[in-house]
């Protein structure tokens, strides 16, 4: 997830700037323009996807005009599709150039539609979720002519709507909303006000004029000597996230927060009679999935005051036996199972519309167990275990920073780093599972495997309940 930055710590381009790095980009520095628009197509794409979930705004029209702005745009079609939209392009005046050819022959190798000017619909709103404006960018000037001008009054049209409360397509300009000056914005104030617009490169001047929810910076590509350079000040991209949210994000409706899953049916003819085989099917789809830390689960405690508390730990083991995890003994949770030595267990796995919650008895692993994982992590970690007094109150960072440092240069000749006492860990006995799907329409599946013993031995039973 992109992070944000306030857009009046970041630097905005004049027209002649813009073109100046764009020249400067495709000559010393060896750019291409097709490596340019692909790093800018991708970025458009995943900023839309920050916003815009497929599950609710899947259909989505790219009018793409004829310059390097179209080129954007076709490429954003493109990435669109394999995020999991439905894309439609209107290119009424194509470029006879390879690269411009060879974005069609991509697109129409994945059946994207293409539609004409008269092909598209008057009236936007009951076709389209996203409209990406992809006519004009920062080297346009004058007026726009046809067919542009009319597709420019359509989407003006749009926000009518607002007035009128009806659901409209939202829009989304990349880099500069077609029909605005690159650097003074909306003159005359009548002219497209996208929700979101995606700057390229750097914000040129006129996106100090958007006044939308939601503006991205995209195409981290900018290198240091043309950041030095041009003294840019420009936002550092999250992780490996092609974009960056500048400026606060908008307020939201906390109520009106949610998501209509799309799941297969989970049915009880389809699942493992052994919970444990199930989970392991479930978590392996997490790994399969690309899903961050698909270990990580909430633990869940209740001392002997009967307030529960939660907290986000990592599983590190799961056999037959019960699900593992390492903490240490003097912590808050460890008091808690001192006192209760109960507690759940839950997995959420969002990408998969998936939890599953595990119930049951705690106990200590035996320190043989807690010797081996101790001596398997990191060093690093290993230090971090014997300098953290987990939950004491400490004064700052500064102690642990510290204490760290004292125990590094004590143990920089590579000898063994001693477990401490206080360390280890802890395996819950499972007594009950839930699995959940979430299904459309809020109607999800919940299967509920619960012990029960038949001729002497134990087997799980499993029940469907209602969500």
């Amino acid at each position: 997830m992109s992070s944000a930055q306030n857009s009046d710590s970041v630097s905005h381009l004049t027209q002649r700037e813009a073109a100046e790095i764009d020249e400067t980009l495709m000559g010393p520095l060896g750019f291409s323009v097709d490596q340019l628009m692909e790093l800018a197509g991708l970025s458009v794409a995943t900023s839309i996807a920050e916003v815009y979930k497929p599950s609710e705004y899947d259909r989505v029209l790219a009018i793409c005009g004829p310059g390097n702005n179209g080129g954007d745009g076709l490429v954003a079609a493109r990435h669109l599709y394999h995020f999991g939209y439905k894309p439609f392009v209107c290119y009424p005046k194509r470029t006879q150039k390879p690269l411009y050819t060879g974005l069609v022959t991509q697109l129409e190798s994945l059946s994207i539609p293409f539609l004409s000017v008269e092909d598209l619909p008057l009236d936007f709103s009951k076709d389209f979720d996203i409209i990406v404006d992809a006519m004009f960018g920062f080297s346009f000037h004058g007026t726009p002519r046809p067919p542009f001008d009319d597709l420019i009054k359509r989407l003006l049209c749009l926000h009518g709507y607002d007035q009128t409360h009806q659901k409209r397509p939202v829009i989304v300009s990349v880099d500069i909303p077609s029909g605005w000056h690159v650097e003074e914005g909306d003159i005359g104030d009548e002219g497209i006000k996208p929700d979101m617009l995606v700057s390229l490169t750097a914000p040129k001047l006129c996106a100090k004029k958007f006044s939308g929810p939601h503006h991205f910076l995209g195409g981290r590509f900018v290198p240091p000597v043309i950041a030095d350079k041009y003294k840019l000040r420009l936002p550092p991209y999250p992780g490996t996230s092609m974009c960056v949210r500048i400026g606060k994000a908008p307020s939201v409706d906390i109520s009106a927060l949610r998501e209509n899953y799309i799941s297969p049916e989970f049915l009880e003819e389809q699942v493992e009679s052994d919970p444990i085989n199930q989970f392991r099917k479930w978590f392996d789809d997490a790994i399969a999935a690309g899903l961050r830390e698909p270990n990580a689960m909430a633990l869940s405690t209740v001392g002997k005051d009967g307030k529960p508390s939660s907290r986000m730990v990592l599983l590190k083991g799961v056999d037959r036996d019960g699900f593992v995890w390492y903490t240490n003994y003097e912590s808050r949770k460890a008091c808690e199972l001192c006192e209760n030595p109960h507690a759940s267990l839950l997995f959420y796995w969002d990408g998969r519309n998936r939890q599953v919650r595990v119930e049951g008895s705690v106990e200590k692993v035996s320190d043989e167990e807690s010797e081996q994982y101790f001596h398997s992590r990191p060093r690093g970690s290993q230090i971090g275990a014997i300098v953290s007094k987990q939950s004491s109150v400490i004064p700052g960072r500064h102690v642990l920073y510290q204490q760290y440092k004292e125990l590094e240069e004590k143990f920089s000749d590579g000898s063994l780093i001693p477990k401490p006492e206080y360390w280890g860990g802890y395996r819950l006995k499972p007594e009950l599972f839930e699995f959940w799907q979430g299904q459309t329409s809020r109607l999800h599946d919940r299967l509920q495997y619960s012990p029960q013993e038949i001729n002497g031995k134990r087997v799980w039973k499993i029940n469907r309940l209602c969500p």
